[in-house]
């Protein structure tokens, strides 16, 4: 089997003239599989290579007011219209493999995308084999990435069902581990004593040992600070340093890939105690303090530009707040008085923070969130302001429903609020031990335990795909 390029013939930029003479204000009727669909020109072009080429092309349909493609299926088409639209569809696996086609066909990055979004344990090797047959390069990349993370899981099914050339490839790839680092303040030249202990380790879980990874710049300062990795490359934002807590202006990005440190620019407003998230090549300062103020600005930074700009503020000043992101969604957890804690949901099409659900509960708010497919996992303190032993309940983004995970979940040292998920596995982590769970439906169940991190105090905890040599 081999594998064909995806990439359209012409993916430049949409030229403005030909778009007011070839595309008045109309809707264009496509019909696929005998099924009528009505559209907006501008839509399609803007979204789909496809159409963006035929009507640069000046060929005959371009003057058309129907189109049919034979090639489709009617339900795939169906799908990226919704997706276009903002929808994110939960996919079967029929429905997955006729979008796929659709967003190989058409070229429909936004389809692509979301089906990204949806890889999970369960669809991967579908979605793996799938882009591989009709050369959906970025979906098959995205994929074999995925099984990679899980392959101890998968390994068995995977060479039963994948040809020899797919599987060489997983492979080849190597998997993300576990990665932490304590809370430490700035150190001083005059300070190299501390230095020892101001490293990055990442979890060997073969030889069930931490290995160090590499030290942190003097400079940087991870206590109060926003710690995120994007797209491999772990971010370092604000921190304090100091009694009186001094805001530390200098940020830094690590890459694996250079095995090297680099500065980037501070946010405009200087801020610690931050919430930072990373999505689809953007950091998202949230919320924190300045000066011992709580602040409500949210600020984003683009990392190929290297420029920071104001985002739409929280509904209320908040700092170290719960936050997540699942399927490229990115939510907070805001407390409102009394006993009230709120999720909302940013969505940057329109700029603004948007309510997603309120859970009451009594004498408890949400601590710590969780992303893991459609679900939101709040571990909350339990009665009497109890946080040794939580409470954990489920938000499901599809239904709009919330169910609570049966019992409570012990939270030695704080370790439930350094939850990472890798594949359906949630690492938590404490000076004591490393223990893995298991995520089956909405439940939690204990899966190994390994070696706890060496180290006292708050924990970063994240997740990093290290290349072999680094690990060597």
């Amino acid at each position: 089997m081999s594998v064909h390029s995806g990439e359209s013939q012409d993916s430049g930029s949409y030229d403005g003239e030909d778009s007011e003479r070839c595309l008045p204000c109309a809707n264009l009727t496509i019909v696929v599989g005998g099924t009528h669909f009505s559209e907006e020109k501008m839509l399609l072009v803007q979204s789909c290579d496809y159409f963006q080429a035929l009507y640069r092309s000046g060929m005959k349909e371009c003057q058309q007011e129907e189109i049919h493609l034979k090639s489709l299926r009617a339900q795939g088409f169906h799908l990226a219209l919704e997706v276009l639209h903002g929808e994110k569809p939960i996919l079967d696996e029929d429905a997955i493999v006729e979008a796929i086609e659709c967003a190989a066909f058409l070229q429909v990055p936004p389809l692509t995308k979301h089906l990204i979004d949806l890889i999970d344990a369960d669809n991967c090797l579908l979605m793996y084999h799938t882009a591989a047959v009709f050369g959906l390069m970025d979906l098959y990349h995205a994929a074999a990435l995925f099984i990679r993370d899980i392959y101890t899981d998968l390994g068995v099914e995977v060479r039963k069902t994948l040809p020899l050339e797919l599987i060489s490839y997983v492979e080849s790839l190597t998997p993300r581990v576990f990665v932490a680092v304590g809370a430490h303040v700035t150190c001083g030249l005059g300070e190299t004593v501390h230095a020892a202990s101001r490293t990055i380790c990442y979890l060997d879980e073969t030889g069930n040992t931490w290995k160090v990874l590499t030290d942190l710049p003097l400079e940087a300062s991870t206590f109060m600070a926003g710690v995120t990795v994007l797209d491999n490359k772990l971010y370092i934002i604000g921190g304090i340093h100091g009694i009186h807590k001094q805001v530390v202006d200098s940020c830094f990005c690590y890459s694996v890939e250079n095995n090297s440190w680099s500065r980037i620019p501070s946010p405009v407003q200087l801020r610690y105690n931050l919430s930072l998230v990373g999505v689809n090549g953007y950091l998202y300062a949230i919320g924190g303090e300045y000066e011992r103020t709580l602040m409500s600005s949210v600020e984003i930074y683009n990392v190929k530009n290297r420029k920071w700009t104001f985002a739409a503020n929280l509904p209320r000043p908040a700092a170290g707040a719960a936050c997540t992101k699942t399927m490229s969604r990115i939510f907070v957890c805001l407390w409102r008085p009394m006993e009230t804690s709120e999720i909302y949901e940013y969505a940057s099409g329109k700029d603004e923070w948007q309510l997603v659900t309120r859970l009451i509960r009594h004498q408890s708010y949400g601590h710590c969130m969780v992303g893991h497919r459609d679900n939101l996992f709040i571990m909350r303190n339990g009665p009497s302001d109890d946080f040794l032993r939580c409470l954990m309940d489920c938000y499901n983004l599809s239904l709009g429903q919330w169910s609570t995970l049966a019992g409570h979940f012990a939270n030695s040292k704080g370790s439930l609020f350094t939850a990472v998920v890798r594949g359906d596995s949630v690492f938590t982590l404490n000076r004591s031990m490393t223990l893995e769970y298991i995520v089956e439906g909405r439940s939690w169940k204990p899966r190994r335990q390994m070696k706890g991190f060496p180290r006292s105090g708050s924990v970063w905890t994240f997740l990093l795909r290290l290349p072999e040599a680094l690990m060597l």
